[in-house]
């Protein structure tokens, strides 16, 4: 299989995700949208779990950019602007698709921490790193090991709680009602 063909499959398979959930994909359904034949999945892949996971770890958003904005406040408002833009957006419209079937096929939960999560988190701990180094946030600070659950917490609870969409108004009056807050140093605030 050639890498441009592997390419429209995962890229099949991440469409028909974002379209609905994993429960509704099939390996039909993929193969019909990647004008491809079953046999060539289930050659190459054991299964639907197998192929997803695949599909989730060939496209890893691109996190090589460096954030670094000059303060705690300014990356953590780049951080949620760009969790609100579409590219980023995909992490949670791809978790909810996914949800109870990462508990039932384990290789579901590795490839979207590995591909989703830990690049984000790698992000979040190089900021609060510096914040660290400028005086902007204690190092022991408990709320430091919780930046994660709460940003990723306010954008999935949202559309749960309130029905609508997490979006950069929304985090971003969040970060300041209470993910700084929590963070900063009284030097700082």
């Amino acid at each position: 299989m050639t890498a441009d063909r592997e390419r429209d499959i995962y890229e099949a398979v991440l469409t028909l995700l974002r379209e609905g959930d994993y429960d509704a994909l099939t390996m039909d359904n993929v193969a019909t949208r990647a004008r491809a034949s079953k046999a060539t999945f289930y050659r190459r892949w054991q299964g639907k779990p197998q192929l997803v996971a695949a599909a989730l770890r060939h496209r890893t958003p691109d996190k090589s950019d460096s954030l670094d904005t000059g303060s705690l406040a300014g990356d953590l408002h780049e951080i949620v602007r760009r969790a609100s833009e579409a590219a980023s957006h995909e992490t949670f419209v791809l978790l909810r698709a996914l949800g109870g079937a990462m508990h039932a096929h384990p290789e579901l939960a590795d490839a979207v921490y590995e591909s989703r999560v830990e690049p984000e988190l790698k992000t979040m701990r190089a900021v609060v790193d510096r914040a660290v180094d400028r005086g902007e946030v204690a190092a022991e600070n408990p709320a430091l090991g919780f930046l994660a659950h709460l940003i990723s917490g306010a954008a999935l609870a949202r559309p749960v709680v309130e029905r609508a969409e997490a979006d950069a108004e929304f985090l971003s009056r969040y970060v300041d009602a209470v993910v700084l807050p929590a963070l900063l140093s009284a030097d700082a605030r």
